[in-house]
């Protein structure tokens, strides 16, 4: 299933209005009494009792979809995590899932995830780097026989990117957007690298005018976009670069030959492939995919059983 994290609740008591695809709708939208939040923030939980019911929610209808018994959805569950999680994060993230129904709850690295899901052969001895670029973080990784040689995680990722682009605009235009236009300008403009003026997008934009309160009109380029993106894409080259620097001798040399390969929904913003070869002189590929990279990993090595990959 491939759905959103984010609920639409009304509080005290705690009651769930919409879940997924259908609360992300209602996002800037919902009337005082709904709030639609994102539980999960930068990698992490950040309210645990609404994790706990979406993850509910996502389990009861996975199981209602394959037509079995809602009231025995006692599934075994792998959830990726940041590369630099903490203990604590870790176990909040497995009680979270305990307390959702899962029977079994294991751990495994998101760059590991990716790996496998980028079908890459992480069993043999030689250096991968996998740079995964999520909703919350980015997770850069070296990986051999199974392993993580190296690794770095910084909470820089698609919801920092549509950040950028709403205090872009604060400061342009005097105008507000909302999260899910950001997103949406983020997909269609998105870039990261100056393009030829023959290569330019546009996009009309309306939005809340902070001096007139009214709603205002106008023009938005891929330009914009790419001035917008400036801070967290120099986030992730640096952290790139000093991944790469603490890397041993041997699989430094395995990295050269190889590059880098690309992973998460961030790789789908358009030049960031030539931009890290610029910035590192490594080749770099996009996974096919990208942005269900982690999740189909995950699934292999559930379906597979690989327990040396669990954490």
């Amino acid at each position: 299933m491939n759905e959103p994290s984010v609920v639409a609740v009304q509080r005290n008591p705690l009651k769930v209005k919409a879940v997924g695809n259908e609360a992300k709708r209602m996002l800037g939208r919902a009337p005082g009494n709904i709030e639609v939040i994102r539980p999960m923030r930068d990698g992490q939980i950040a309210d645990f009792e609404v994790t706990n019911t979406m993850l509910s929610y996502f389990m009861s209808k996975v199981h209602k979809e394959h037509n079995r018994s809602v009231l025995r959805a006692r599934p075994r569950v792998l959830v990726c995590v940041p590369s630099q999680s903490t203990e604590i994060e870790k176990r909040t993230i497995r009680e979270s899932a305990q307390k959702a129904g899962a029977r079994e709850v294991h751990l495994i690295e998101e760059p590991l995830a990716a790996a496998v899901g980028a079908g890459l052969n992480i069993e043999v001895p030689a250096g991968n780097l996998i740079v995964d670029i999520g909703g919350g973080t980015t997770d850069i990784a070296i990986i051999s026989l199974n392993g993580i040689v190296v690794s770095d995680s910084i909470r820089v990722g698609g919801d920092e990117f549509d950040r950028s682009i709403i205090n872009y605009i604060r400061g342009k235009e005097s105008c507000v957007i909302g999260e899910v236009t950001a997103e949406s300008v983020k997909k269609q403009l998105g870039t990261a690298q100056e393009l030829p003026d023959n290569e330019v997008k546009e996009l009309d934009v309306k939005a809340h005018n902070l001096a007139t309160g009214i709603p205002k009109k106008f023009t938005l380029t891929s330009l914009d976009i790419y001035q917008a993106l400036q801070d967290p894409l120099s986030k992730i080259v640096s952290s790139v670069k000093q991944t790469m620097s603490n890397c041993p001798p041997e699989i430094s040399a395995d990295i050269a030959e190889s590059g880098i390969v690309l992973t998460g929904g961030g790789a789908l913003i358009d030049g960031l492939d030539l931009l890290l070869t610029a910035e590192t002189g490594l080749p770099v590929v996009i996974a096919e995919d990208p942005l269900t990279c982690v999740a189909r990993g995950c699934g292999t090595v559930l379906s597979e059983n690989r327990v040396s990959l669990f954490i």
